[in-house]
């Protein structure tokens, strides 16, 4: 048994270089100077239209930027369409784009609320889906703190704003957003309502 524990750690190890995230933080520190009007200066936004993206996994943010600047690139026939984010990345390198994730990954999201009426049916919608409607439990994805994975994709979505979660997914219910891997976000979102929407977007301020 003690030959295995060595090469297994060994091994573990290797994959777990492998899949370090290649950026530096204090150089997107620096570069983050553009981002601070919306984001603000750590990444929690002071706005709620746009998102928090402190604390945020940087593999999903590097992803996000990436597919603003295929969408520019395509006319919008692929990857993310978003007329502010077109004109941020315009001038970014891949580099810029790993150490401007890497920075906001590395600060800490602000914590949120959930209000008392959107508790229920939101924790329901989260921790259950509804199986009569074919919506699967959030908490498959996202997990039991909303916090995601970053070597899966999926992204943190708990002390999130509202507004913006809502808008997003509305955006995957129509379509206008589709860089949602294989599509999962777009076949959820359809069948959820407008109630539905607003209810787990709420609930996911406060979840932690």
């Amino acid at each position: 048994m003690k030959r295995l524990v060595l090469p297994l750690t060994l091994l573990f190890s290797m994959i777990g270089a492998a899949h370090a995230f290649d950026g530096d933080a204090a150089a997107g520190k620096e570069k983050a100077t553009t981002c601070v009007a919306c984001h603000g200066t750590d990444g929690n936004s002071p706005m709620d239209i746009y998102p928090k993206i402190a604390g945020q996994h940087a593999e999903y943010l590097y992803k996000q930027l990436q597919d603003y600047k295929l969408a520019m690139q395509t006319g919008g026939e692929r990857g993310r369409s978003n007329a502010i984010m077109f004109g941020m990345v315009a001038g970014l390198s891949d580099q810029d784009m790993r150490d401007l994730s890497a920075y906001f990954a590395s600060q800490s999201m602000s914590a949120g609320t959930t209000p008392e009426h959107a508790l229920e049916r939101g924790q329901q919608l989260y921790r259950g889906g509804d199986a009569e409607r074919g919506i699967p439990a959030c908490i498959a994805c996202h997990g039991p703190r909303g916090a995601g994975t970053s070597l899966s994709g999926f992204p943190r979505i708990s002390f999130q704003h509202a507004p913006y979660l809502i808008e997003t997914l509305k955006e995957f219910r129509s379509g206008a957003r589709a860089n949602d891997m294989n599509g999962m976000m777009r076949d959820i979102a359809r069948k959820m309502t407008d109630e539905d929407i607003e209810m787990v977007s709420l609930y996911l301020g406060g979840l932690h």
